[in-house]
């Protein structure tokens, strides 16, 4: 097999990076080529057959680099498979169940037609960046939220589906 498959992201505190290096590491165990890229270090999508793009969430909102990316991308994504992922929620909410995309990021997953969304747990501990960020840890409402086994399983997900579609001509 010789998909090759592009995990970008947009990361402020390394939570989300640390997300899509679970995911690369588990589309590679399916036999995928997969990398995982932050968004500023990717000038093209063109070398890739698939494209998963992940924000970090603040405020309700994806992390400016990777709605930019996704823009600037756009008729390059359009031409391959594309899934959106999220993180953020700093407690067990993306655990439980599904939550949908923020406005923005569903604005995205329409106009890039992508495949699907997911939001993962977030992670904000001792560190941090921002007043924000550290004024929550020190309220003691920090903490590392993601679940590796649900990363897994999603990218199990995405993997199946490129498998599928490599093996039906």
């Amino acid at each position: 097999m010789t998909e090759r498959v592009l995990v970008a992201y947009a990361s402020k505190n390394g939570s989300t990076a640390g997300i899509a290096t679970m995911i690369a590491e588990a589309l590679r165990e399916q036999g995928l080529a997969a990398e995982a890229r932050a968004v500023g270090e990717v000038e093209s999508v063109g070398p890739y057959d698939a494209v998963v793009l992940g924000g970090a969430l603040y405020a309700g909102r994806w992390r400016r680099e990777a709605v930019r990316f996704a823009w600037h991308h756009e008729a390059d994504l359009a031409e391959r498979p594309v899934w959106l992922f999220s993180s953020g929620p700093l407690d067990a909410t993306a655990r439980e169940g599904l939550i949908p995309p923020v406005p923005g990021v569903q604005r995205l997953v329409d106009r890039l037609k992508a495949r699907g969304h997911v939001t993962f747990g977030g992670c904000l501990q001792d560190g941090s960046k921002g007043r924000i960020a550290r004024m929550i840890v020190k309220s003691g409402r920090g903490g590392d939220f993601r679940d590796p086994e649900q990363i897994r399983l999603w990218a199990r997900g995405v993997a199946r589906e490129l498998v599928k579609e490599v093996a039906t001509p």
